[in-house]
């Protein structure tokens, strides 16, 4: 599942997005410049939920 989250902006917001989804149990790659995520191992609304417990608003991308 891929999300923008535009209110990630930092070195220190990728990390806390990592954090949060490898301890749902997932993966995360995140692209600061583009200021995507996309999360690997987690249904969608674990993935979400994930990402808003860490204090950012993801908003879910197509996928194509």
């Amino acid at each position: 599942m891929i999300y923008s989250v535009p209110d990630m902006s930092c070195d220190h917001c990728k990390a806390a997005i990592e954090a949060a989804v490898a301890g749902a149990g997932g993966r995360a790659t995140v692209d600061l410049p583009e200021k995507r995520v996309t999360v690997e191992g987690l249904d969608p609304a674990t993935a979400q939920s994930a990402l808003t417990a860490a204090g950012f608003t993801p908003r879910p991308l197509p996928t194509t």
